[in-house]
């Protein structure tokens, strides 16, 4: 079989849905077989797959497993000689897995491959290729002088964004909305790490993959549709600090050297600064009145 294509899935009924219809165009021509998991939906998510879709593979979990766990549960299972882990809230282009199944007959030194990503109004992702978040590279980061100086070989190592966006090349991170697997790659390297439920879990593979040996590549030969966080508010506290603790393993785990403290030691005032901007946000919104702009009386 040429081809595994696994989606988590949580409470996106509409999205997955025109996830799946663009993966069975894609998948034409093609070995390929099509997993979905589904983290505890309460959305009908599961009847609609049943019914619309019922050569799908569809794995039903009645707890959120969160995101590793739950792709594990199907890479133990696919059959692919490549593995595509895709989110429920994506497009892709008629021609993507074929272009991506080439690249990598081409390129046996790739463990995995990302694409170049688009949000819904067309604009480019720069989570499309990602550095390693190095000390000076996660602090370049939060400190915003990443997006202050986007096209910067030191500044923003974070998204690469010295690397033009229509040109192939090596990137350390690829994303977890689109990571084009080789198997062997996986059966080298093991399985998704559980200990991230939610964020992170892509930073940690790739770099794992890196260290088994394998290249990561960021190919914009083919383009897909990322709308992100459907499953999740971007406006939710919750879902930030997930993201900072996410941050927090992979130092812990990864970069136990003396730099690692000082890493440590930005991520935890990323947070405190990001709840407190949360706890002030929310204060402003319920004492504003948003009708007339006026302090509540």
């Amino acid at each position: 079989m040429d081809l595994s294509v696994i989606i988590v899935s949580y409470n996106v009924k509409y999205f997955l849905e025109q996830c799946l219809v663009s993966v069975l165009k894609a998948a034409e021509g093609i070995d390929c077989e099509i997993f979905v998991i589904d983290n505890n939906s309460d959305d009908e998510s599961c009847s609609m797959v049943k019914n619309r879709y019922p050569g799908i593979n569809l794995i039903i979990n009645h707890t959120n497993r969160g995101f590793s766990a739950a792709n594990n549960q199907a890479i133990k299972a696919a059959k692919g000689k490549y593995i595509l882990i895709l989110n429920p809230d994506t497009i892709v282009e008629e021609d993507t897995f074929s272009k991506c199944i080439d690249f990598m007959e081409i390129h046996p030194d790739a463990g995995a491959l990302g694409v170049r990503m688009i949000d819904g109004k067309g604009r480019f992702l720069p989570e499309s290729k990602r550095g390693i978040p190095y000390p000076a590279t996660a602090f370049f980061k939060m400190t915003g002088l990443s997006y202050l100086f986007p096209k910067s070989i030191l500044f923003n190592k974070y998204h690469l964004g010295y690397l033009d966006e229509m040109e192939t090349n090596k990137a350390d991170v690829i994303s977890g909305a689109f990571m084009f697997l080789r198997k062997k790659a996986v059966h080298k390297t093991g399985l998704l790490d559980e200990d991230y439920f939610m964020y992170g879990e892509d930073i940690d593979y790739s770099y794992r993959l890196l260290k088994a040996g394998f290249s990561n590549y960021y190919f914009p030969g083919t383009t897909i549709t990322h709308f992100k966080g459907q499953s999740t508010s971007k406006t939710d506290i919750k879902v930030t600090l997930t993201f900072y603790r996410a941050m927090l393993i992979f130092v812990h785990k990864h970069l136990k050297d003396g730099n690692s403290n000082i890493l440590v030691l930005l991520i935890k005032v990323a947070i405190f600064f990001r709840a407190s901007l949360s706890v002030i946000k929310r204060f402003i919104i319920s004492n504003i009145n948003p009708k007339t702009g006026r302090k509540r009386t």
